[in-house]
């Protein structure tokens, strides 16, 4: 696999990403930063990749142990690899497993946050990448976001949090998955400019609870070209969103 080697977090992880196939960007930066996890913490990541996003949360919250599945053989080889290669593997594992059938070591119940960038694209509706891996990354059936989302239920312990970033257009169907379990539901939008309507929302949940929903006043991404203080702060400075 050809990789390239790039910088994250203002040069604080250097990450090995393939040339072809899922490649992590702000996407992965934004989810790590909106997990609420502290020193001690376990936490699930459903759909790894190279591991930019448990390695982000890593650097950022130090203590914190994660735990990454990912379908791709390939990617969990360069999770592993990066996890080294940034003195991260002690707090950071990465196994190649499908969401739908998980490790057995793996225990229900047992970890205090869940996070995940599942694939969004729709089989049959929108149009998948030439690539087999980046296909495999980005797009899917309709009812794997409610299937990755019960994968997270299963595995979050009472009052634990789930973390996703997602289109707008799933919105709709994320809050449906959610409605089995979860409550005290966030959306925080991210706006790509003050005058474009947001592409991407994180979304936060937790198991157990009835706090009502919330619409957070979200984050504006880039003003007169470069991005703004406040996302210059999550995506090199790494801070929490």
């Amino acid at each position: 696999m050809t990789t390239t080697r790039d910088a994250f977090l203002g040069g604080r992880l250097t990450l090995q990403q393939p040339v072809a196939g899922f490649r992590a960007g702000m996407d992965s930066v934004m989810l790590a930063a909106a997990v609420p996890a502290r020193s001690g913490d376990t936490v699930l990541e459903l759909g790894s990749g190279a591991g930019a996003a448990a390695l982000c949360l890593a650097a950022r919250v130090d203590g914190v142990h994660i735990t990454g599945l990912e379908i791709q053989g390939a990617l969990v080889d360069l999770a592993t690899s990066n996890a080294h290669a940034n003195h991260l593997h002690d707090r950071a594992q990465f196994i190649a497993a499908d969401i739908a059938a998980p490790p057995e070591t793996l225990r229900p119940c047992s970890f205090d946050h869940a996070m995940m960038n599942p694939p969004f694209f729709v089989e049959g509706r929108d149009d998948a990448p030439p690539d087999a891996s980046r296909a495999t990354a980005h797009i899917a059936d309709a009812e794997a976001l409610a299937r990755w989302t019960k994968c997270a239920r299963i595995y979050l312990k009472a009052r634990g949090t789930l973390t996703a970033i997602l289109p707008t257009d799933r919105l709709p169907d994320m809050l449906a998955a959610l409605e089995k379990g979860f409550g005290g539901i966030a959306v925080i939008p991210l706006w790509p400019d003050a005058a474009t309507a947001a592409k991407r929302l994180v979304v936060t949940a937790r198991l157990g609870s009835r706090a009502p929903f919330a619409l957070k006043p979200g984050l504006i991404l880039h003003e007169n070209g470069k991005n703004t203080p406040a996302a210059e702060a999550i995506l090199r400075g790494g801070e929490a969103l």
